[in-house]
């Protein structure tokens, strides 16, 4: 379970410090939970802070009770922290069984590395040995960032905004790997994205917005809020793909 206690973080901008999340308490048990909000809300800011790329100001992270705020971004991965960039990294001259096998931390054979890649709805086969460089997609790069995960099996997977960057056709697929990994995670997944077709799937829905908590519930009960709004937060959603 991850808890969030008074997290704050403030930037330096011509003299003065700015505040980019205000005050933000959240405790994350759910197995999908999405976190939404119009653009410069403070929802990547509060990830990276997460995940342990930022430092907050003020405030305490608690992981299944242990406090890791001062922790960096290795030492909450070794913890049970996942994180996936909006644009996935490319690792020229590593193939993506290798970065499969690196992600899980032990040896695998090729059966069971081939196992995750069709778990995100890749041919194993055509995949197994390429590099990851250039010549892969950005939707081929996102999937094979969740074989990862899946492969790393932790407590908290954390994507920020999984949907940036790649085309329509990738975009449907990647909502059919997030269902399935929905049902195959022993732990929770926490998304930040503005497309209705991911938050549609979410069991938990919390709307950022100035760097504060706006709405926080079920996602039954806060996606017909946010669709049906003219104003606010409904401008994140006016580029949803449906």
């Amino acid at each position: 379970m991850l808890e969030l206690q008074h997290i704050s973080y403030d930037v330096e901008q011509d003299g003065d410090n700015k505040g980019i999340l205000h005050d933000i308490n959240l405790t994350v048990s759910e197995r999908f939970v999405a976190i939404t909000g119009p653009n410069g809300g403070g929802k990547s800011t509060l990830a990276k802070v997460i995940a342990g790329i930022l430092t907050p100001s003020e405030g305490r992270i608690l992981l299944d009770g242990e406090d890791i705020t001062g922790l960096s971004i290795t030492e909450r991965a070794r913890k049970g922290i996942s994180f996936a960039f909006q644009q996935p990294v490319r690792f020229k001259g590593l193939t993506v069984k290798d970065l499969i096998t690196l992600a899980s931390g032990k040896q695998i054979g090729v059966p069971e590395a081939c196992n995750y890649l069709s778990e995100v709805g890749l041919c194993a086969k055509d995949y197994i040995d390429r590099e990851v460089d250039a010549s892969l997609s950005g939707g081929e790069l996102k999937r094979i960032e969740i074989a990862m995960i899946m492969a790393r099996g932790t407590k908290l997977s954390v994507f920020d905004e999984p949907e940036a960057g790649i085309d329509l056709w990738s975009f449907t697929n990647l909502i059919q790997v997030f269902e399935h990994l929905h049902e195959k995670i022993n732990g929770s997944i926490l998304i930040i994205s503005h497309q209705e077709r991911i938050l549609n799937i979410a069991d938990r829905i919390i709307v950022l917005a100035d760097g504060r908590v706006q709405n926080d519930g079920p996602g039954r009960d806060v996606l017909p809020t946010l669709l049906g709004e003219t104003g606010g937060v409904c401008s994140a959603l006016s580029d949803k793909v449906r």
